[in-house]
């Protein structure tokens, strides 16, 4: 029987290794999970109150497509709290998680073949996610000189013209930020160019430094994508959200309605009272800060060199090519032989990946400090 050829896109590598950890702690070892970005302190307490009482008494039927009218209300009144900008409620749509989100913005957005830019190295869902759409992707070769971000040099480089771009500040897998000289003339260019961007703002809150500023600050053209997983600790919840144009609005919306009807009742409810955790949630922030100093300080004495700059997220990325050339080899190695669990590389960067190894440091300090003594103690370098 026909299997369409949109399915053949690359599997998401972290949930590979993460497949082969799960199977070593089986069988009795002692795994440290650092492949997956998942905040390790789960879902905050007023939230899972809120769902508590929502199973008791609500109906939890369908919302509008769009979503729950006082949660985009509520996540209008974010914006203003926490960027100083103004948001319409009703370029707020409520999405099935991020991911949920950016499959709205794909289909509203460009048509097939299409040209999409991002960076390389990148979240691999974007790639995956615009190939299985029939979209091109366009992958730019980003490095230490442009923080492993776009850049309108590169942009001027292309030999055709793109549609869209996509950008995350900070960024998955390297945490890095685009400096807000770099970043306004980005947008300039884009707009100059009529280049829709895509802006990926999954982690903003979780910063080390200045703040992460939203697009929105700079362009009223941009689509947003944001959600519960990251900063507000709601993985499981599958719930995002998007801000669209507004010449978007009407076509997302129509097709919000056809895919998935609406968001998760439940989740929509719950998800009211993640705003109210302003000091739990910075309670996890300060605990990655101190994750993050603990491996940029032993990552180097093991071999893990040339660290990309994490102003935000929660990931290391480290480059190993004085350790290998296959960097999925070598997690799978590291793995077996020390229990600790990352990403390779070629997950975010299909070209150069095979150089580099992602670790996240959304656990908590223990596993992080014990990972750290470990690979230290496996590759110490003189």
């Amino acid at each position: 029987m026909k299997v369409s050829k949109r399915a053949n896109v690359a599997p998401f590598y972290a949930m590979e290794i993460l497949k082969s950890a799960n199977e070593l702690a089986d069988g009795g070892a002692d795994i440290m999970h650092m492949e997956a970005g998942e905040p390790v302190s789960g879902t905050p307490a007023r939230v899972l109150a809120a769902a508590h009482s929502a199973l008791d008494e609500s109906h939890l039927g369908y919302t509008e497509a769009q979503g729950n009218p006082r949660l985009r209300a509520r996540i209008a009144q974010h914006y203003a709290d926490m960027y100083r900008e103004e948001v319409p409620v009703e370029q707020i749509t409520v999405t099935i998680g991020a991911s949920g989100g950016l499959i709205l913005a794909f289909l509203a957005a460009f048509d097939i073949g299409d040209r999409i830019a991002l960076a390389e190295p990148s979240y691999p869902a974007y790639r995956n996610t615009l190939e299985a759409f029939g979209l091109e992707v366009v992958g730019l070769p980003t490095g230490a000189e442009t923080r492993f971000q776009p850049s309108v040099d590169l942009l001027e480089a292309l030999d055709r013209p793109i549609q869209g771009l996509i950008v995350a500040s900070p960024s998955n897998p390297t945490g890095t930020m685009i400096p807000r000289q770099q970043f306004e003339a980005l947008i300039k260019y884009c707009e100059a160019q009529d280049i829709r961007i895509i802006s990926d703002e999954i982690y903003h809150g979780i910063t080390y430094g200045e703040a992460a500023q939203t697009i929105l600050a700079y362009s009223s053209n941009a689509i947003i994508a944001n959600g519960f997983s990251k900063y507000f600790a709601m993985t499981g919840w599958r719930l995002g959200w998007m801000v669209f144009p507004p010449d978007l609005v009407r076509p997302v919306e129509r097709l919000a309605q056809n895919l998935f009807v609406s968001p998760p009742a439940l989740a929509q409810i719950s998800a009211l009272a993640a705003f109210n955790c302003r000091d739990e949630l910075e309670a996890n922030v300060a605990r990655y800060d101190e994750n993050r100093k603990v491996l940029e300080e032993a990552l180097p004495r093991a071999g893990f060199g040339n660290l990309a700059p994490c102003d935000g997220a929660f990931y290391v990325y480290a480059d190993v090519s004085r350790l290998t050339n296959d960097s999925y080899e070598f997690c799978q190695k590291m793995l077996k032989e020390t229990g600790v669990a990352a990403t390779p590389g070629i997950d975010f960067d299909p070209k150069r990946g095979n150089r580099y190894v992602r670790f996240s440091f959304a656990t908590n300090r223990e596993t992080v400090q014990r990972a750290a003594d470990a690979l230290v103690a496996w590759l110490e370098v003189d």
